[in-house]
């Protein structure tokens, strides 16, 4: 990708190399990996795709607290069902802009790109079974074709190249050119139906299958308003047995690695603490929305200290950063719908019981916290982590499930709903709702929607869907983000409720947001093709 000059072409990569070719995390680092063998030989191009595994689980799922993470929880928590308390702020005037906005979802995924291109291109020459070829150039191809719908769905106007950095063109003339959203699709597809046709439903763990393509191409589809296309690659997905819904203790149980899950970023602190090493580094994903009760201060004993410690069945070392806000809690049904109580913390301070054992009160609830909602707010419990959170830390182990069967169903009661085919688009919407009151997704029941609404489905899908990496998308595809984050995104700081900015006024809209700024850094270098960029801005 010689048009984008922050990529580096070395001559030797820190990659991975596996011992087993059935098992993505049996894997030890290599540490000089020469070009040569990475792009000519069938281990070489094994090992590029394991690397672009592990440079994807940085882009999405990053350890530590850093920009790059804060790339991450913007599209997961700045839409209409977030409350922002503190850390970075979006839509802030003074923030949401080319030189203040994390610029690590671009810069990451043109280095990824980079790399994938060059795992394409190569193994046309690589002597080998030609059928775990295709294997291997599918997995390539579709990371290159999420990422490129990733792109253009975050900025709206993204350059295209898909030849890779050499040493032959790496000094060849620049052309900073927004691509045509025809040309981007293009690429996208071709990538994306090559990958259906050659990747098996029943993969390893952590590794891409046909069932996490066919989603990523029914996203793409659907973002173009190809409805039928949608419809089948949703409805191929639905009719295989590989995937189905599960119980719902189980969706973000201590194993994601289930049914319903299509893709897994997965982590294992055993094989290396760390973004480069196999393992992967520690997540802070479930502590930046889980409020801090251990740092509550009503109730304290003079000679006992606070009513709660730090406690892993409380949500451990938290942040509370970011929270559900009032408009989602109100669209629970908090008798009925089992997701209430499953996907966040308790709402209610009797909930929890005083769990210092030295404390005269032990056992007991707590007592009211005080008005501070960084140590007393209603959470999500979606990542909590109650096995390998590391004790008095941030740091998760737990695998983070990406895509979901749940998703699929949702976004085909949309697809089949403008196909003109309510009934089955009300079928896919009833089968998540039903699994969320506890019931047989497949059985009809007396909480079942009978009409099909735009408002429906989007109050269905915040239920199931809240604070993953869907919502952001979805509005902007629906034309309705600015309207939404308005009409129900909220900030905060530590000592008032969210009323207080009932009007949002801290972050008003603007008709930019809608997408994301480029980093500057880029615009520097782009010269007389800047202007096609960051439109607004």
């Amino acid at each position: 990708m010689k048009k984008i000059h922050y990529v580096i072409l070395s001559m030797t990569l820190v990659l991975m190399t596996i011992i087993s070719c059935e098992r993505f995390l049996e894997e030890k680092i290599l540490d000089q990996v020469s070009v040569d063998y990475i792009y000519t030989t069938p281990e070489g191009l094994e090992v590029g795709v394991n690397a672009l595994y592990n440079k994807m689980r940085i882009y999405n799922a990053p350890s530590g607290d850093n920009s790059n993470l804060q790339a991450n929880v913007f599209f997961l928590a700045a839409t209409d069902l977030g409350l922002h308390r503190t850390w970075f702020t979006p839509y802030g005037a003074a923030e949401h802009t080319p030189a203040r906005f994390p610029k690590d979802k671009w810069v990451n995924a043109y280095r990824i790109i980079d790399r994938a291109s060059a795992i394409i291109s190569s193994a046309r020459k690589v002597q080998m079974d030609e059928t775990a070829k295709k294997k291997l150039v599918a997995q390539a191809r579709v990371i290159r074709g999420e990422l490129y719908l990733d792109l253009i769905r975050m900025y709206g106007h993204i350059i295209l190249d898909t030849v890779a950095t050499t040493a032959e063109n790496i000094d060849d003339p620049v052309n900073y050119a927004a691509a045509s959203e025809d040309a981007v699709f293009g690429v996208i597809n071709a990538d994306l139906d090559y990958a259906v046709e050659n990747l098996d439903w029943q993969v390893p763990a952590g590794r891409y299958g046909q069932g996490a393509a066919r989603h990523i191409r029914g996203k793409a589809a659907m973002w173009r308003s190809d409805w039928q296309k949608a419809a089948d690659e949703f409805g191929a997905i639905i009719a295989n047995p590989t995937h189905d819904l599960v119980n719902l203790n189980e969706v973000f149980g201590n194993d994601v690695n289930h049914k319903e899950a299509l893709f897994v970023y997965q982590r294992n602190q055993s094989l290396g603490q760390g973004d480069d090493l196999a393992g992967g580094g520690g997540f802070w994903l479930g502590s930046v929305f889980t409020q801090r009760l251990y740092e509550k201060q009503s109730g304290a004993n003079p000679t006992a200290g606070n009513e709660v410690i730090l406690d892993v069945n409380y949500g451990g070392q938290s942040l509370g950063w970011f929270f559900p806000n009032n408009y989602l809690k109100s669209l629970y049904d908090k008798v009925n719908d089992k997701r209430f109580t499953t996907y966040y913390w308790p709402e209610n301070y009797t909930s929890y019981t005083v769990n210092n054992p030295t404390h005269p009160r032990f056992g007991l609830p707590i007592t009211q916290p005080e008005d501070n909602y960084r140590r007393f707010h209603w959470s999500l419990k979606k990542y909590a982590d109650f096995q390998t959170k590391l004790v008095g830390t941030e740091n998760s182990y737990k695998s983070y499930i990406y895509y979901r069967y749940a998703e699929t169903l949702l976004l085909a009661s949309e697809a089949y709903h403008n196909l003109g085919n309510d009934a089955l688009a009300l079928e896919y919407m009833n089968r998540v709702r039903r699994r969320g009151y506890g019931l047989n997704p497949n059985s009809p029941s007396a909480f079942d929607f009978t009409t099909w609404t735009q408002e429906t489905y989007l109050e269905e899908s915040a239920r199931e869907l809240a604070f993953e990496n869907e919502r952001w998308f979805l509005l902007k595809r629906l034309g309705i983000l600015g309207e939404r984050i308005s009409l129900h995104y909220r900030n905060g700081d530590n000592s008032s409720t969210e009323a207080n900015d009932a009007a949002n006024s801290q972050t008003p809209w603007r008709p930019q947001y809608v997408n994301c700024p480029v980093p500057q850094s880029q615009i520097d270098i782009m010269g007389a093709s800047a202007s096609q960029f960051n439109i607004g801005y």
